[in-house]
């Protein structure tokens, strides 16, 4: 469920960045992409360090 979020949260933050920047609607779907994307991954990463933080 978390990189769910993290993906709609970069989403989001990509497609407002990109519409503050004047973007058409590709360069917005870009942006709104590989924010995602980044968002996931970073999520991704902290579940990993959490469960090896973990005692077993």
């Amino acid at each position: 469920m978390v990189p769910v979020l993290a993906f709609l949260l970069g989403f989001a933050l990509g497609w407002h960045r990109a519409k503050a920047r004047g973007g058409d609607r590709l360069d917005k779907l870009q942006y709104a992409a590989v924010h995602g994307i980044f968002f996931t991954m970073l999520a991704f990463v902290g579940i990993v360090i959490l469960e090896r933080l973990t005692v077993p």
